[in-house]
């Protein structure tokens, strides 16, 4: 019974201690404001106004790094026997459609490239169905058809030349190199 009371008694003095902490904080917040010549609106307002600014100032930082990541990323992947890239890559595109736009003296080239299941022919034609596909979309959404050139490599350069579904996949991709 006795620890019973003692917790109860602990439990008392740590909710009248929080309480006048919380008082006396508050007095020195609003002493501070009154001695800074502010009233409480324009003090609030301050902050308010300085909490936009930073959290402006986040969002910029954190767009630029998204921009950065997105044209740091020069190789997209398709699926079997299929020219459409993935939707996925739409956001990507669009950060190097913006970026050729914004730099007209950029250029680059397209590759495109298939897995060795096919003709040689047959992977030439669908590694450039490819390069135009990506080419098309970065054209549409401001780049100049100037900037680009397009190449198809087929199955002759291969990312990966080992023969699983895996390899094949990294071998299905179109890739954007700068010139």
């Amino acid at each position: 019974m006795n620890l019973y009371k003692f917790v109860k008694l602990v439990f008392f003095f740590s909710v009248v201690i929080s309480t006048i902490s919380c008082n006396s904080t508050s007095e020195e917040v609003s002493n501070e404001v009154s001695d800074a010549g502010e009233s409480g609106i324009e003090a609030t307002t301050r902050r308010a106004q300085e909490l936009e600014s930073e959290r402006q100032a986040r969002a910029a930082a954190a767009a630029e790094r998204m921009r950065r990541s997105a044209l740091a990323t020069r190789v997209f992947y398709f699926d079997f026997d299929t020219a459409e890239f993935r939707p996925a890559d739409r956001g990507v595109l669009d950060y190097h459609a913006q970026d050729l736009a914004s730099n007209s003296n950029k250029r680059i080239r397209i590759e495109g490239h298939a897995d060795e299941r096919g003709t040689r022919e047959y992977n030439l034609a669908l590694g450039e169905r490819r390069a135009n596909n990506v080419i098309d979309y970065l054209i549409v959404n401001g780049a100049s058809r100037n900037q680009i050139e397009a190449v198809s490599y087929g199955e002759e350069r291969p990312a990966d030349r080992s023969e699983s579904e895996a390899s094949y996949q990294r071998n299905r991709r179109v890739e954007i190199v700068l010139d």
